[in-house]
C-alpha cells in the first residue's frame, strides 16, 4: 500500500526522569486516541530556550494514530504534557504492512 494510509506517526519527546512517558502512552492508548505507543529511553536532546542551549535526557514516544483521530490526540497530549511547549510533530505514513495499517486504523477505546 502506498499513498496516504489515514495512519499518522507522532513524535513528542518526555522528560525521562519519572514516569511521565509512561503515564502519557497510557493515557493516550485507554483513550482511544493512540493504537501504540513506544517509550524509547535514552534520547538526549539539545536546544534553545529562552536565549540559552539546553542539553537534556529525554524520552523519546512514537505514537501510532489516524489522521482522523490526530486533532484530538494533540490536544490531549499538550493538556497533560508537562512542558511548556512540546513536542508534537505528526508524519503522514505513506506505506507499510497492509495488516498492520488496518489494525492501526481499527484500534478504538
Amino acid at each position: 500500500m502506498t499513498g496516504d494510509t489515514g495512519v499518522r506517526v507522532v513524535l513528542c519527546t518526555a522528560p525521562a526522569e519519572g514516569e511521565v512517558a509512561r503515564d502519557l502512552s497510557h493515557a493516550l492508548v485507554q483513550a482511544g486516541l493512540a493504537a501504540c505507543v513506544n517509550r524509547v529511553p535514552g534520547a538526549h536532546s539539545v536546544y534553545r530556550w529562552e536565549g540559552k542551549v539546553c542539553d537534556d535526557a529525554e524520552t523519546l514516544l512514537i505514537i501510532k494514530t489516524t489522521a482522523d483521530r490526530l486533532p484530538a490526540l494533540i490536544d490531549r497530549l499538550t493538556e497533560l504534557h508537562p512542558y511548556e511547549v512540546p513536542e508534537i510533530i505528526a508524519i503522514p505514513v505513506t506505506g507499510g504492512a497492509a495488516r498492520y495499517l488496518e489494525w492501526v486504523r481499527s484500534e478504538r477505546e
